[in-house]
């Protein structure tokens, strides 16, 4: 199967920038930290929710600054996935699976979490799994505004965007439900626009679109015009090497910088 590189073996032992926006210290607003965004028509407030910990171990998401146990490995992914969209002149990566339960969601916001972590970069997650969006439950809360609606009502991207607290340069932008004719939302004109403001807005940002499997719905298919690059999440125990080699086939015009291995059987060897 050609194009098939793994990057390596992620989350062997696990079951399954530059500021993001202008630097200014945070307010207060009812109890909750808003920070400021200025832009040249109307002054946003981007929520900074605070999450459980609880909640973030039971997710398996990444402590701030990507430590922790398994933090080495998403480094190590972040550092190969920089250099490579460094190549290609890209700061967008699109994070696809063949099926579902491969794991992309969880590596995605992990990915960004370690890119968010590195000197000079931030990081936005933008949920396009809008048959089932699902990034926001990984952190615990309910958006007010979705990117959904800033496709199909036209509301301006500032207004869905949140923080997480404790998490310096990683921004969400989450979808809040299932939406009908996915594919066709991600196929329009607006989606070209909306995602031109977030690639030009800040030069060191690197975007990840978590979208849905690509076997099981057209709709990563249909994203793939505004694709720069892929990443690949497979999974050892579910993932069927005649997906993989389907799914590279689907997306044979995208550049795909690698793939990430999950649930591999394969015992991690520690170094340190």
């Amino acid at each position: 199967m050609k194009n098939f590189t793994r990057l390596f073996d992620l989350e062997r032992s696990q079951r399954d920038g530059t500021a993001d926006s202008p630097p200014q210290a945070p307010t207060r607003e009812n109890g909750a930290e808003v920070t400021e965004i200025s832009t040249a028509t109307h002054v946003y407030d981007t929520p900074s929710i605070a999450v459980d910990p609880l909640v973030l171990e039971r997710e398996r998401i990444l402590p701030p600054g990507a430590t922790g146990e398994h933090g080495p490995a998403y480094k190590l992914l972040r550092t190969q996935a920089l250099k490579r969209l460094e190549q290609l002149g890209a700061n967008t990566l699109a994070v696809i699976s063949p099926c579902a339960a491969d794991g992309k969601t969880l590596t995605a916001i992990n990915l960004a979490i370690a890119i968010a972590a590195a000197s000079g970069r931030s990081a936005l997650v933008v949920d396009f799994d809008l048959r089932n969006p699902s990034v926001h439950r990984r952190f615990g809360f309910e958006p007010s505004v979705g990117v959904e609606e800033c496709l199909a009502a036209r509301r301006p991207v500032q207004e869905a965007l949140v923080k997480v607290s404790g998490y310096e340069r990683l921004t969400l932008l989450p979808a809040r439900g299932r939406v009908e004719q996915s594919s066709e939302l991600l196929s329009a004109v607006r989606v070209g626009e909306v995602i031109a403001e977030m690639r030009n807005r800040y030069a060191n940002r690197i975007i990840l679109f978590d979208l849905p499997p690509v076997l099981q719905a057209d709709d990563a298919l249909a994203f793939s015009q505004h694709m720069q690059a892929a990443l690949l999440v497979v999974s050892e125990r579910l993932t069927k090497r005649a997906d993989i080699a389907r799914s590279l086939e689907l997306m044979r015009d995208i550049p795909v910088i690698g793939t990430v291995l999950n649930q591999s059987r394969t015992r991690e060897t520690r170094y340190y």
